[in-house]
């Protein structure tokens, strides 16, 4: 038996990996690694180790939620959370003292907060460290309650870091103002086209923005419900246009400010990465981060939009497939009437000798090369718009996008599916008519 502190990662991995000889174990610079993942796949057989994490789940708990809510409990040892009506642009009920939307219900005993986290352990020092993440961003994204010079609006207000800040795709979209989210050591904030409008804002006016958002640990006023808010004053700097949604609900500001507004201290609620390797990183970090974090690319964030895009490509395959089916009657007609036109060579080679099996290959062979060779000229020439249309976007977007040119992409796995479906056609239609020789 010997005493070790549960806290300490170097003195937990030594002793499961050098004195009980666990396997699994992963040597750092610091010691074994002991972070969830690896002890989760020894938990089941070592009932330390399956210890080990309850106590970490526990701890967290505490430390996190229990005694931040100890503060909320009444004279009757119960908690009194107040709930709003007509906060949430939703209409769903909100709760303040405490906010029950932050208290985790994952699992029985809450594994991570839903809305926000602190980006502290070993999954994230890997995520600084690697060299296949070329750059991470912190997030902080929360809807409030706008007001300017009278008009009031709600936005989804989002925070970002200095390295968002600096590297943001949305600069090359400014058409008012400037992107900068700091003049010196004064926050500004970038807004929507259609938000500025709608409430009369402009980077040349001098009368700040206020942001409003109800206090997270203050009890709510109901005589006065407007005096539990907090605010926070911003000037804007410049207006964007990316696209009619985010163009109507999208203010950007400096993460320090909305971390004040929201009475959050290192919180953030996503970290955006940006990587060449994707598969890789995704797999890695979501090995690191356990269940309690969905590590998602772009497609898994977007699925239903995706999945529209599917089923649209499906269609307009289907569409194509049926069109090439009605020009294709065109070959059956010119082929049926090359067989009549041919009668009397056909009865010269029967003469000869000829097998019948040999005469419809003939025209079967005719009719298909001639499908072929359509199909060839018509999938040469759509590979060189494919390519010019991504070297040079000779079609462009219309309206106010984050991308200028419509977007093409050449598969290989495209061009067989279309490949497929054409000679599949021409086949068919030569061989209806090859077939009544």
């Amino acid at each position: 038996e010997e005493r070790f502190n549960i806290q300490s990662p170097k003195q937990l991995g030594e002793i499961l990996f050098e004195k009980m000889k666990l396997p699994g174990g992963k040597k750092t610079k610091t010691g074994y690694s002991t972070a969830a993942d690896v002890l989760e796949k020894l938990a089941p057989d070592v009932p330390l180790v399956a210890d080990v994490l309850e106590y970490r789940q526990l701890a967290k708990l505490k430390s996190t939620y229990a005694d931040g809510l100890a503060a909320f409990v009444a004279d009757d040892g119960r908690i009194h959370s107040t709930f709003h009506q007509t906060i949430t642009a939703t209409g769903r009920l909100s709760s303040a003292d405490p906010n029950l939307q932050n208290i985790p219900v994952r699992v029985e005993l809450g594994r991570q907060i839903r809305k926000v986290f602190v980006p502290e352990g070993e999954a994230f020092d890997w995520m600084m460290a690697s060299d296949d993440i070329l750059s991470l961003s912190s997030v902080l994204e929360e809807q409030a309650f706008l007001s300017y010079d009278g008009r009031q609006s709600l936005a989804r207000v989002k925070g970002v870091d200095a390295v968002a800040e600096e590297s943001s795709p949305l600069q090359g979209h400014i058409i008012d103002g400037s992107w900068q989210l700091h003049a010196g050591s004064l926050p500004r904030a970038v807004a929507g086209s259609s938000l500025a409008y709608s409430l009369g804002l402009n980077p040349r006016f001098v009368q700040p923005l206020e942001i409003h958002y109800p206090s997270r640990t203050e009890a709510v006023s109901l005589s006065n419900p407007a005096a539990s808010l907090r605010s926070v004053k911003v000037q804007l700097s410049g207006v964007v246009s990316v696209n009619a949604e985010l163009d109507a609900k999208l203010l950007v500001v400096p993460i320090g400010l909305l971390r004040e507004l929201l009475e959050y201290e290192k919180e953030v609620s996503a970290l955006e990465i940006e990587t060449d390797k994707i598969p890789q990183v995704q797999k890695a970090l979501q090995e690191r981060l356990g269940p309690g974090f969905r590590v998602l690319d772009r497609y898994q964030q977007n699925e239903s939009v995706f999945r529209m895009m599917r089923y649209e490509k499906l269609a307009i395959y289907l569409i194509l497939v049926f069109i090439i089916l009605i020009v294709a009657f065109n070959i059956y007609s010119s082929l049926r009437m090359l067989i009549i036109e041919k009668q009397a060579d056909t009865g010269t080679l029967r003469s000869l000798g000829a097998p019948e099996p040999m005469l419809r290959r003939i025209f079967l062979l005719e009719g298909f090369l001639v499908s072929l060779l359509g199909m060839g000229i018509g999938l040469v020439a759509g590979i060189v718009l494919v390519l010019l249309q991504q070297r040079f976007g000779f079609v462009g977007m219309p309206g106010n996008f984050a991308i200028t040119a419509y977007p093409v992409s050449l598969k290989a796995a495209d061009i067989l599916w279309t490949a497929l479906g054409v000679s599949g056609v021409g086949l068919l239609m030569a061989y209806i008519p090859s077939r009544k020789i």
